[in-house]
């Protein structure tokens, strides 16, 4: 099955790093919300070594249909934990989407 993946740029307010990993973290509310959703796999949340207030998330889902039917099913629970995170960024901005071409589960 071709997977289907979106990434997020975030630039972390100084001294919030710990409050963003906890909500974004696999034990965080983001995944949480998520893996109420049939079709999703799974986040990778990435910080960036050089820049210790830039993150990058990876969200992993079966395909796009699931994301979007999703979207829908859960739009305001989407929109509260993403408010939440704002309060915790400075910066945000999309890199992509992606067709999964090889992953950890292959």
């Amino acid at each position: 099955m071709e997977g289907y993946a979106y990434a997020w740029e975030y630039v972390v307010a100084p001294g919030r790093e710990a409050e963003f990993v906890q909500l974004y973290g696999a034990a965080g509310a983001w995944v949480a919300l998520f893996r109420r959703a049939e079709g999703y796999r799974w986040t990778d949340l990435l910080q960036d070594r050089a820049t210790p207030g830039r993150f990058v998330t990876i969200d992993r889902w079966d395909s796009r249909e699931s994301w979007e039917a999703f979207r829908i099913a859960f739009a305001a629970e989407f929109d509260a934990v993403d408010r939440a995170g704002n309060r915790l960024t400075t910066e945000e901005r999309e890199l992509g989407t992606f067709r999964i071409v090889s992953s950890r589960e292959d």
